[in-house]
């Protein structure tokens, strides 16, 4: 069972996933550290507006800031998406059966007609 620390932390996961924007800029982060400006200029929003998105994904623990003078450089920690991963693979035999009883009702169906 899942202590309330680890469930919290993944809750938070689930939660910075759940956004498009987000799941862009943790796209973008996969190729590797980027600037903040950087990864911000793809989108229609304000920097403000997309480092609130940001604030919300280094909470998830997804995502980490370092300062290079100015700057600020933003780079992916995609280990808390392992747990995500190991809950929704937790389900794939449960999806797996359903559509296997899917394919075998259309293939019954498709040698009676």
């Amino acid at each position: 069972m899942q202590s309330t620390q680890s469930t919290l932390a993944s809750n938070d996961v689930f939660a910075a996933i759940a956004d498009p924007t987000r799941r862009a800029i943790l796209e973008r982060l996969a190729a590797g550290p980027s600037r903040m400006s950087d990864v911000a200029a793809p989108f229609d929003m304000t920097l403000t507006a997309v480092s609130k998105h940001v604030r919300i994904l280094e909470r998830a623990g997804l995502v980490s800031r370092t300062r290079r003078g100015r700057e600020h450089v933003l780079s992916l920690d995609a280990q808390p998406l392992r747990a995500v991963s190991q809950w929704a693979a937790g389900y794939e035999r449960f999806w797996n059966e359903r559509l296997d009883r899917l394919e075998a009702h259309f293939t019954r169906k498709r040698t009676l007609t």
